[in-house]
């Protein structure tokens, strides 16, 4: 059974001008204990779809149509206060900067303790014992006294363990963690991984990973969704994806990585830009820069079609069953 699913999601930002449609008909599943990667160019949709089961998005954004069910319970149509109950306590939350996270007036320990009362009914210093196992479990030396230091007391590296902790302070049955690695060097990037795994192995949580980095992806992740211009364009499992790229966008993200047996003086890039909001092609959507184009990609919109062990939003898979 699904931990969460999300079905057939369309988000909008009304203008003066009309309606942006910034994710269109979005749809994908996360089972308990398992890691789904999102992966994309910038503005694809990824934190847009992270913020929006959270229940985070910024007005006049709002979720137009579709369903976002957790634990068998729709929770796209709750309210501000009843959602505000859900984060922390089923959905944690962990993002590229954590001083975003973190309030620079109050102790990590308060800030820690406060969100494990709000969530768990426990007593003040259950709550701090809680708060220091935390910091002792996501890496923070000297725990005992590192609790009561305020967020520029640690490093970069420290205050996203921090922030890590503050995501699970609840036991959360879902974490979102929205580019968490992409602020910090190689090393403590590993270890952050690392954590992540750890905390899906040992708790069972799910965890959401939103990044643009396909070596994170390939590291950490069970299942990767990579997303193109608000749809979700190629799903299945990170070995296949990453080895057997159903979808020209997907191969053309694969090719730009730098290959260290290479020695070649340019990258592949994939040509043109993300198309904005207001300007999207008709057809599939990656249709001006797709080097494998042809009519029907021009006019019809695909699917997620069966592409192998993949699916895939590509006329290119239709074409080879019609031809089967």
């Amino acid at each position: 059974m699904s931990l969460l699913e999300v079905r057939n999601l369309i988000v909008e930002f009304p203008n003066r001008r009309g309606t942006l449609r910034a994710l269109d008909d979005v749809s994908f599943e996360i089972a308990p204990g398992e890691i789904l990667g999102v992966v994309g160019e910038s503005g694809a949709g990824k934190s847009l779809t992270g913020a929006s089961i959270i229940g985070l998005l910024e007005p006049p954004g709002r979720v137009a149509s579709g369903q976002i069910v957790l634990e068998g319970q729709r929770i796209d149509q709750l309210s501000h206060e009843q959602m505000r109950h859900i984060r922390g306590r089923k959905i944690g939350a962990i993002f590229q900067d954590p001083l975003t996270s973190l309030n620079p007036l109050y102790s990590v320990g308060r800030q820690l303790v406060e969100t494990i009362q709000t969530h768990l009914p426990v007593s003040a210093a259950e709550a701090r014992q809680r708060a220091i196992d935390l910091l002792k479990d996501t890496g923070i030396p000297a725990a005992e006294q590192r609790i009561d230091h305020y967020p520029h007391q640690f490093s970069g590296g420290m205050r996203q363990r921090v922030v890590i902790a503050l995501a699970l302070a609840a036991e959360p049955k879902l974490i979102v963690a929205d580019e968490p690695t992409t602020a910090l060097d190689v090393s403590i990037q590993a270890q952050i991984i690392g954590l992540l795994k750890r905390v899906c192995r040992e708790r069972g949580a799910a965890v959401m990973l939103i990044t643009h980095d396909m070596g994170v992806i390939a590291e950490t992740c069970d299942r990767v969704a990579v997303m193109y211009a608000g749809r979700v364009a190629e799903i299945g499992p990170v070995h296949e994806v990453i080895n057997h790229p159903a979808h020209p966008y997907t191969a053309g993200l694969m090719a730009s990585i730098p290959d260290m047996e290479q020695d070649r003086e340019t990258l592949n890039q994939i040509d043109g830009a993300m198309p904005r909001l207001n300007a999207i092609p008709r057809g599939c959507a990656f249709n001006p820069r797709c080097p494998r184009v042809f009519e029907r990609c021009r006019v019809e919109r695909p699917d997620l079609l069966p592409a192998g062990a993949t699916q895939a939003a590509c006329w290119l898979h239709a074409r080879q069953e019609v031809a089967a």
